[in-house]
């Protein structure tokens, strides 16, 4: 049961009623996302957090890995036109990065994209670039992208976390 500041019955911490307006709403709810995709990857070995949980080959900190990409093609590529080319986002964890270094790469593409949303005051203005065909999409349209896309995540990581250790919930 989660009263209106926020918190559950649990203890975790749910998006606030926003008093905001539309895109305080959509990045409360992007940030919760993305929080919980922190949380089911944290506390992990790296043996565990790599290891495929479904026989696709997709593993926790794989999912962490996809996320931190798209976050960067969607935001700072496509959304602020930065860089050459797009990540390949379903680039596979490599050897040596660790649960430790995928988790602080992914808080820093979030810090990075949270910059871009914040400098802009309109979400209606379409980024520079496309990742697909057509104009480019609005800020409007890649902020509830990027909902959609980390939430389907964050529910591949509630099951995939429970597979490891029994943990459920946020």
């Amino acid at each position: 049961m989660t009263d209106v500041t926020g918190f559950s019955a649990r203890g975790d911490v749910r998006p606030p009623y926003a008093t905001g307006g539309e895109k305080e709403t959509l990045t409360a709810f992007l940030g919760y996302l993305r929080e919980a995709v922190i949380a089911k990857a944290a506390g992990l070995s790296d043996e565990v957090g790599l290891a495929p949980g479904v026989p696709s080959g997709t593993s926790l900190l794989g999912l962490v890995k996809h996320l931190t990409r798209v976050e960067h093609n969607w935001f700072g590529w496509a959304y602020a036109g930065r860089g050459e080319q797009p990540l390949d986002d379903d680039e596979p964890p490599l050897p040596g990065e660790t649960g430790a270094s995928l988790i602080a790469a992914y808080q820093e593409a979030i810090r990075a994209s949270d910059g871009i949303i914040a400098a802009c005051d309109d979400l209606d203005r379409r980024g520079e670039r496309s990742l697909r065909d057509g104009e480019p999409p609005s800020m409007r349209w890649t902020l509830v992208h990027m909902i959609e896309e980390t939430g389907r995540h964050a529910g591949h990581a509630d099951i995939l976390r429970e597979q490891t250790d029994g943990a459920t919930g946020r």
